[in-house]
């Protein structure tokens, strides 16, 4: 009976989250008259905030990870998934996730540019934790792998170019002017660091997903930083570098496994 009802609230937990998830979104994009999402901050979230910000259109993909993460939540809340062993590892992980999606538009809407880093990369860490958890227990179907492993891959691969983005628009709008002149090393700098990670994530995960979103990102900082401003051409050159050895690395992750 205990188990029945943590399940229960485990379930429940991820709706409520869910929810939240979704006002706060259209809350902190302004839907209900704030300001959108690309002027907050005076600016600084913006696709021309930084070296390391992508291009409008790659915002899109919120779309997608809104999509898998309500779609998880309904498959979640089935009277088959309620002792799920694989779900009650995860379950509270994902919903604490999607509170903090719903959180950092909140804080950028009426908080400061620092609280969002706080936020974003508080974001990146719980999702890093479910990417591990859901690696060292393996899918038991296709809607399994596609409505958990794949949404939450997605989300991950996206926050990590985000979280990237973020913190390079605080940086770039309260570093000493000096640091400008460096601007361009630190962002290649950074990118390899993306590399590492993405690698090891589907080294870990053997999922495509977390990959083919962050490429996505990168794709579209290449795209701003090639044809917009702050025009660098060797960051978008390192972008789409990036990018294509991350698709590698995630398609052959997936070889691996099916190996």
């Amino acid at each position: 009976m205990e188990s029945r009802t943590q399940d229960i609230a485990r379930q429940i937990a991820v709706i409520a989250s869910a929810c939240f998830m979704l006002v706060a979104a259209a809350v902190g994009s302004g839907a209900f008259g704030g300001t959108p999402v690309n002027e907050l901050q005076g600016g600084a979230l913006s696709a021309q905030g930084s070296y390391l910000a992508p291009a409008g259109p790659a915002f899109s993909i919120w779309s997608l990870i809104y999509l898998g993460l309500i779609a998880y939540t309904v498959w979640q809340a089935l009277p088959a998934r309620r002792a799920d062993e694989r779900q009650r590892a995860v379950g509270g992980w994902i919903a604490a996730s999607m509170v903090l999606n719903g959180l950092w538009l909140v804080t950028a809407q009426f908080l400061s540019l620092v609280m969002t880093v706080v936020v974003i990369a508080l974001l990146l860490a719980t999702l890093a934790r479910v990417i591990v958890i859901l690696g060292h227990r393996r899918a038991r179907s296709w809607s399994e792998r596609l409505l958990v492993d794949g949404a939450s891959g997605l989300h991950f691969g996206w926050v990590t170019i985000a979280t990237v983005a973020n913190t390079a628009a605080w940086l770039t709008q309260t570093a000493p002017a000096s640091w400008a002149d460096q601007a361009e090393i630190w962002a290649v700098a950074v990118l390899a660091v993306v590399l590492v990670i993405g690698v090891a994530t589907a080294l870990v995960t053997r999922r495509i997903a977390p990959a083919l979103a962050t490429a996505w990102g990168l794709t579209w900082l290449a795209v701003g930083r090639l044809a917009g401003e702050p025009e660098s051409t060797i960051t978008g050159i390192a972008a789409i570098v990036v990018a294509v050895a991350l698709v590698v690395a995630g398609v052959a992750a997936v070889l691996r496994r099916r190996r």
